[in-house]
């Protein structure tokens, strides 16, 4: 049994009570998480930090790979978008902490693209169905070819950091964030499910707990003020 955060943008209180009422309700194996751990919420460097110590599993996510490029590969397209993407609340941060960001940023670079576990696939936007021509039937039994394809559409708009088509069935539950919902949605058709709620925003953090394949439960928080700025509450 495991459990599966949405996007936590920054919102370090929301996360630590979502982590306490998983723990409090299920025996999870591990705590996972579908990246976007920073940007736009008030604490990106604490959320990171809580991740680290707790061990909780991230794969990586944009927000995660702009910071990352804006920092170590200057004039890069993808860290330029960086600055229109909540990157002021990061920032403000790390003020004071560049040892510490170093680290972050470090930690960042060896966060996995995607997770693939017996219960289910987990990644930040999926595997677009756009790509299915390029992939096999059942793509994840042939693991080279799919690593191959993977990273040579890594920043491409339908890769899986970046990606908003349908995506395709990989045959076993799929797990994504990136593309914000009301609540969490379960798409039968593909099998997938989406869990980023919008937490920055004002809504809520959630997560949902995964046992033999199957989603058995969804367990939510609403946003703690203190995690956001006054102009993404609306």
């Amino acid at each position: 049994m495991i459990a599966v955060i949405g996007d936590i943008h920054g919102c370090y209180y929301t996360l630590k009570e979502l982590v306490k009422k998983v723990k409090l309700n299920y025996s999870v194996t591990e705590i996972y998480s579908v990246g976007d751990l920073i940007d736009r919420g008030k604490f990106s460097y604490e959320v990171i930090e809580y991740i680290i110590e707790k061990g909780i599993i991230s794969t990586v996510g944009n927000h995660e790979l702009m910071f990352y490029y804006y920092t170590n590969v200057p004039n890069n397209e993808i860290g330029n978008l960086w600055i229109f993407n909540g990157n002021e609340t990061t920032l403000a941060s790390y003020s004071g902490k560049k040892e510490k960001m170093n680290e972050h940023l470090n930690f960042i670079k060896n966060l996995p693209f995607y997770i693939n576990l017996p219960d289910c696939f987990i990644s930040h936007a999926g595997i677009s169905s756009l790509l299915k021509k390029k992939l096999t039937a059942d793509p994840l039994l042939k693991l080279e070819n799919f690593n191959k394809i993977v990273k040579k559409y890594l920043d491409d708009e339908h890769g899986l950091i970046w990606n908003r088509d349908l995506l395709m069935n990989l045959g076993k539950l799929q797990i994504v964030g990136h593309t914000r919902q009301a609540q969490i949605n379960y798409l039968q058709n593909n099998n997938t499910v989406y869990i980023d709620t919008s937490v920055y925003t004002g809504k809520k953090l959630s997560s949902i707990i995964i046992e033999e394949g199957k989603i058995i439960d969804s367990l939510s928080v609403q946003t703690i003020p203190q995690d956001i700025e006054k102009k993404y509450s609306i």
